[in-house]
């Protein structure tokens, strides 16, 4: 079961319900159909869309990419950029090539920064490229992408975390760090993989609880670590963004 500090954080939550933040289809070219739905589908609470070009921007603006991003911004979705950290091992004036490319090709209205380190020794740095993003993009909404629980300094680096990222027999039974319930779940995602239809609600309600405001749930799986489970829609998409829109009740 949830923590209980977080199990109550979510109670006394206020706020409209969770939003979906999408963590990366596959090229436009392969997934024409979801990024279509995205921009067909526009009532449903969309948060953000991360776009990953080519494991970064690419060396040169692809049309298929311009094109898609460009409907979503068109549609009022915010686009993000997607960068990798590699834990820590990137160069700040390489990521911040790729990220002016985000900006100057794709118009990105911020950037979700992959692989972000969750050590304290790693946080400086961390925030020195998160200062240096928030200079080249106008108001920037930029996420950190651990995929697990960092050190508490983190919260105040970025906007949102991702706290979770992986499969769902490890969501159910996941717990909330304490710290958490310090800040509001706007400032918190989880992506949650091999989610069946049937435990859709509990997915969402375990969200709640643990205090994440933005989530993305997939009945895709990893097939062991051999494939990207984010990179395809949901089997259920229509049903997942409709009980995202409505909410759940406790």
């Amino acid at each position: 079961m949830p923590h209980l500090t977080s199990a109550l954080k979510g109670t006394a939550q206020t706020g409209t319900g969770p939003r979906v933040g999408v963590p990366g289809y596959a090229h436009p070219l392969v997934a024409a159909t979801e990024w279509d739905a995205l921009t067909r589908r526009t009532a449903p609470p969309l948060h953000w869309v991360v776009l990953d070009v080519a494991r970064g921007p690419g060396d040169r603006p692809d049309p298929h990419c311009l094109e898609a991003a460009g409907r979503l911004t068109n549609a009022g979705v915010r686009v993000l950029g997607r960068l990798d950290l590699a834990r820590g091992a990137r160069d700040l004036l390489e990521l911040l090539a790729e990220a002016r490319r985000y900006r100057d090709w794709y118009r990105v209205g911020g950037f979700l920064l992959d692989r972000c380190p969750t050590d304290p020794s790693s946080l400086p740095a961390v925030r020195r490229t998160v200062s240096s993003l928030r200079a080249l993009v106008d108001d920037p909404h930029v996420v950190l992408g651990q995929g697990t629980h960092p050190c508490p300094g983190y919260v105040e680096a970025a906007d949102q975390l991702v706290t979770f990222a992986g499969a769902w027999h490890d969501y159910r039974w996941s717990q909330a760090a304490a710290w958490t319930a310090e800040h509001p779940p706007e400032r918190f995602c989880h992506f949650v993989h091999g989610v069946p239809r049937g435990h859709l609600d509990e997915a969402l309600r375990i969200a709640r609880w643990q205090g994440a405001a933005t989530v993305w749930f997939t009945d895709r799986t990893d097939l062991g670590g051999r494939v990207d489970p984010w990179e395809g829609m949901p089997g259920y998409w229509d049903d997942f963004v409709s009980r995202v829109g409505t909410g759940v009740s406790e």
